[in-house]
């Protein structure tokens, strides 16, 4: 077998070297597939415009601009403030980050 400790700990060094090669090239392929197969389902997901998944915020865009030009609209004291209402209608939604960051101090 072998003549001193030395080179049993030495045989036993390259063994765990040669695992953890191994099982590092294990992982790269498995993260690889799984690159390629989300890529693969963001693309038929963005190619077929049928799948609800894909787009989902669009009804909820819809109300909350609804909900905003009631509001503006409400609240509106003159013609052209009503055009300013219809037009913060629109960008609703930055108003409403604005508002997330400065609350959250960012």
């Amino acid at each position: 077998m072998f003549l001193n400790s030395k080179d049993w700990i030495g045989q036993e060094v390259n063994n765990i070297k040669k695992t953890i090669s191994k099982t590092k090239k294990k992982t790269a392929k498995k993260q690889t597939a799984a690159k390629k197969q989300t890529a693969t389902k963001i693309k038929e997901c963005c190619q077929n415009e049928s799948k609800s998944t894909c787009h989902g915020g669009g009804g909820m865009y819809c109300l909350g601009f609804i909900g905003a030009v009631v509001y503006y609209l409400s609240t509106a004291t003159g013609f052209w403030n009503g055009v300013l209402g219809i037009l913060k209608a629109i960008i609703w939604p930055v108003f409403l980050v604005f508002e997330l960051f400065r609350f959250l101090g960012v």
